[in-house]
């Protein structure tokens, strides 16, 4: 993970501001930094993203291939994630710098998204047992400044839900085997209900308080970090501790309260602008990482 160092003097301003509900960048504990989100970025995908938060850009892209159902669950298909931590992000990623942190997030991501309360993962199962989709979410960190999750799970829920899965036929040949042929149209496509994919929300312990997306000044003078996945509901689906030092239970409770009050207010403007965006279709204009 990318560090900064910060002197005790900061070290004292950060905290003391923290304690007065008050932080460096003018926010409140609770808020976060500017967001911009654009989708349909990367043409040679099936879906793709790009979330902008304060000075973190992350970039998501979603293949959707044809393979084989695992024994274990014949009647669904599943998720693969791949996290690529960018040298350009931050010196540290260079040669294989960022490996572990790459491998950290791909297992977290793979815990909170590929399971049956995120994903319909049946929809992607084509004949049980011998055909199913397998979606495969590459994720760059294109520059690091903090609260890597939370920009990582709204590219993917984004990324999701601009993907657009072939409509797939299936027929029998002479020999009684079964033949695939995909659409070619562009529009004879199936989308995916990302409505319960949740949303990551980590909460930083600064002193006696937590922020919720902490900048890399921020995350220095942290001890533990919780991390949260929330459903638009409200469901927890996935807690993960980070950080070598300790969180009471009283401040797990409490923690735990506010993720899960931050994470369901995020879905409903989230899906707005999502909606918003796909029904300018050509219209929307191009900024940003496009322009």
């Amino acid at each position: 993970m990318a560090t900064v160092q910060v002197s005790e003097a900061e070290k004292v301003y950060i905290l003391h501001g923290v304690r007065d509900d008050l932080r460096v960048d003018g926010r409140g504990c609770e808020d976060y930094r500017h967001m911009e989100i654009e989708t349909d970025v990367v043409s040679n995908t099936d879906g793709s993203a790009k979330v902008s938060l304060g000075h973190t850009d992350v970039l998501v892209g979603v293949k959707a291939e044809i393979g084989k159902p695992r024994p274990m669950v014949p009647h669904e298909g599943y998720l693969e994630f791949f996290v690529d931590c960018s040298a350009n992000a931050t010196p540290e990623f260079e040669g294989r710098g960022g490996d572990e942190l790459g491998v950290e997030l791909s297992n977290t991501l793979y815990k909170v998204f590929n399971n049956r309360s995120s994903i319909d993962l049946k929809s992607l199962c084509i004949s049980p047992g011998e055909h199913c989709w397998v979606l495969y979410v590459d994720v760059l960190l294109l520059q690091c400044d903090g609260n890597l999750f939370d920009a990582i799970s709204v590219a993917i829920k984004a990324a999701l839900f601009n993907t657009k899965i072939p409509k797939v036929h299936l027929s029998e040949n002479e020999e009684g085997g079964k033949e695939i042929e995909l659409s070619d149209d562009p529009y004879d496509c199936m989308r995916l209900n990302v409505e319960n994919v949740p949303c990551i929300v980590t909460l930083c312990k600064v002193g006696y308080r937590h922020v919720v997306d902490a900048t890399l000044q921020e995350k220095a003078c942290s001890v533990a970090s919780l991390i949260i996945s929330v459903t638009h509901k409200g469901t927890i689906t996935c807690v993960r501790k980070v950080g070598g030092g300790s969180l009471d239970p009283e401040s797990i409770f409490e923690t735990t309260e506010t993720g899960k009050r931050v994470g369901k207010a995020l879905h409903a403007p989230l899906m707005e602008l999502l909606q918003k965006e796909e029904n300018l279709g050509k219209k929307r204009p191009k900024v940003g990482f496009l322009g």
